[in-house]
């Protein structure tokens, strides 16, 4: 996982990178609050930064301030380095975002101990992301089905029950709601028309051809 180390004091970042490299992580140094910051803002920024809260440029508390207020991205955990020890200090520092605090001259076990807490809430962060990304995927999937069940459905108009039908004009009876009106019927083609998504070419067969028009089809031949 890569640490970032946000310092203008030269010693310091030579002691803290070699302890990280030590222990196993990837190290990103920057010696001002505003490399740190475009660091950060990169697309695959380090996840663990150590800030020192007074640097040039701008402070690591405005730099935890700043990615608090970003919204839907990567989760940073910030630890911020500092000579203050007042209590008022470590509030501030918890209420600008950060994660954590610790004193300077830094302790090395403390340091450690602190680091590796921070990379399990990052991992924990990560899981949860990953979850959360592949059950958006899969409820967009989902919408886009029942978008396409729904556009079936609407294209689909069932036709149900016995129909009253003339045997000899092929005309629908519809029945009227109040008995003592007379029933209506339509012709076949619109009943259907207007129950279904269908649309009717006029034609003829070549049977009713032979018996309507006998005499137009032997001058055609």
């Amino acid at each position: 996982m890569k640490v970032l180390i946000a310092d203008d004091d030269t010693i310091t970042r030579v002691v803290l990178k070699r302890h990280l490299t030590k222990w196993g992580y990837k190290v990103v140094q920057t010696r001002d609050g505003h490399q740190a910051w475009k660091a950060l803002c990169e697309e695959n920024p380090p996840q663990v930064a150590i800030l020192d809260w007074m640097m040039p440029e701008m402070e690591g508390i405005e730099i935890c301030q700043r990615l608090r207020e970003r919204k839907n991205l990567a989760f940073i955990y910030t630890l911020l380095l500092t000579m203050r020890r007042e209590k008022e200090d470590i509030i501030k520092a918890l209420d600008a975002g950060a994660h954590d605090f610790l004193s300077k001259p830094v302790h090395t076990g403390e340091l450690r101990s602190r680091i590796a807490v921070g990379v399990r809430l990052v991992e924990a962060e990560n899981e949860i992301r990953l979850k959360n990304n592949k059950l958006s995927d899969t409820n967009e999937q989902l919408n886009r089905t029942n978008e396409k069940l729904e556009r079936a459905l609407k294209e689909i108009k069932t036709l149900k029950g016995i129909l009253p039908i003339c045997s000899n004009c092929k005309k629908i009876r519809l029945k009227n709601a109040n008995p003592r009106d007379q029933d209506s019927w339509i012709m076949m083609e619109e009943y259907i028309g207007s129950r279904t998504e269908a649309d009717f070419s006029h034609s003829i067969c070549p049977e009713c051809a032979r018996k309507l028009y006998p005499e137009f089809l032997k001058n055609y031949h």
